[in-house]
C-alpha cells in the first residue's frame, strides 16, 4: 500500500491490513519527531481540529490536542455540557455548524455506538472515532499494537490475553478486530457474565478461569469494569471480582517471565491490576500513553491528506 485513501478513521473492523500496518509504520515515524528537540513540524499548519468529546476524557482528547498541536493545527475543545447540545441541537447539526466554521477534522466521543459512522458521510470534514459507546475505539488499539511490535518485535503468532469486561468495552473489540487481523492468538477472560461465548465468533478463545488464560500469555491486557455503560449487576461484588479474577502478585508471579502487561486507563488500583503489578517494569501502561501521541499524529496526518513523514 502505497497511499492512504480514507478521509476518515472509524473503527478498526473495516480496516484492511495493509491499511494498519500502513498507519503504524506512519506511527513510527512521528515516534521520531517526538524525539527531536523541536518537536513541532508544520504538517496541518492553517488546518482547524475540533475535539467533540461528550463523554469525558483524559489521555484521549489530551492526547488528541497535543498531537494536532504537534502537527501545527489549530485546535478547539469542545464538551457536551459546554455546547448547544444541552439546549436541545442534534449531534448532526452540532456538526454542520463546526463544519460551516471551517473545521477541517472532528474527533468525536460519544455513548451512542455508531454515531461517527452517522456524521461521517455528511461532513466533508474528516471524522475521526475517539471511541463510541461500546463498539470501537480504534486509536487505542493503534497504540497497543505499536507498543506490542515495539517490544515484541510482532504481532503474529503470539498468545495475547484481554482480562476484564469485554461486553462493555470498545477497547476489546478494536483489539480484537485488530489482532487477529494481525494473526495473533487471542484469549478473552473474565466473569461468564462479562465474557461470553458468542465472542468466540471473533475468532477468539474464550475462558474463565483465570489460570487458563495467563499459562501461555506472551502480553496481557487488563481492562477496568466498564460500569458506566451496565444496567445491570453482573457479579456479586467488586471484592469477588478481584479475588477471582483481578492480576495480583501471585498471579503475576506465574506468568511467563517475558509476559508484558498493558492496560489502557483509567487503572482502578486494586480491583483489576494490583499497584505493584501495574507499576513493574513489565508494565508498558504509561509506554502506552507515549505511544498515543505518535499514532494520533499519524492518524490525523492521513486523514487530513498527508502521505509521506521523514523519520
Amino acid at each position: 500500500m502505497k497511499r492512504w485513501q480514507r478521509k476518515d478513521l472509524l473503527g478498526i473492523q473495516e480496516l484492511s491490513v495493509a491499511e494498519i500496518n500502513f498507519l503504524l509504520n506512519s506511527a513510527q515515524a512521528f515516534k521520531q519527531v517526538g524525539k527531536r528537540s523541536v518537536k513541532k513540524v508544520p504538517s496541518l499548519r492553517g488546518k482547524t481540529v475540533v475535539n467533540l468529546f461528550i463523554e469525558p476524557s483524559t489521555r484521549t482528547r489530551t492526547s488528541f490536542e497535543l498531537a494536532a498541536t504537534r502537527l501545527s493545527a489549530d485546535v478547539i475543545n469542545i464538551t457536551a455540557n459546554a455546547s448547544s447540545l444541552v439546549k436541545g441541537e442534534t449531534l448532526k447539526d452540532t456538526a454542520l455548524n463546526l463544519q460551516a466554521l471551517h473545521a477541517d477534522v472532528i474527533i468525536i466521543r460519544h455513548s451512542a455506538a455508531g454515531a461517527p459512522h452517522f456524521l461521517a458521510p455528511l461532513l466533508k470534514a474528516s471524522v475521526i472515532n475517539a471511541g463510541d459507546g461500546a463498539h470501537e475505539h480504534p486509536t487505542q488499539a493503534l497504540l497497543d499494537a505499536f507498543t506490542i511490535l515495539e517490544k515484541k518485535g510482532k504481532i503474529a503468532g503470539l498468545n495475547i490475553t484481554i482480562l476484564g469486561d469485554i461486553l462493555f468495552s470498545r477497547v476489546a473489540r478494536s483489539n480484537i478486530w485488530l489482532l487477529t487481523k494481525l494473526g495473533a492468538n487471542v484469549t478473552l477472560a473474565g466473569p461468564s457474565t462479562l465474557v461470553p461465548r458468542v465472542f468466540e465468533q471473533f475468532g477468539c478463545r474464550v475462558t474463565h478461569n483465570i489460570d487458563d488464560a495467563l499459562r501461555d500469555a506472551d502480553v496481557v491486557n487488563l481492562l477496568r469494569i466498564q460500569h458506566e455503560r451496565q444496567r445491570q449487576t453482573l457479579f456479586p461484588s467488586i471484592g469477588e471480582y478481584t479475588t477471582m479474577f483481578g492480576l495480583n502478585k501471585e498471579r503475576f508471579a506465574r506468568l511467563k517471565p517475558d509476559a508484558m502487561i498493558m492496560h489502557p486507563g483509567p487503572i482502578n488500583r486494586g480491583v483489576e491490576i494490583d499497584s505493584e503489578v501495574a507499576d513493574c517494569e513489565r508494565s508498558v501502561i504509561l509506554e502506552q500513553v507515549t505511544n498515543g501521541l505518535a499514532v494520533r499524529m499519524a492518524v490525523l496526518f492521513l486523514c487530513s491528506g498527508g502521505q509521506a513523514v521523514e523519520s
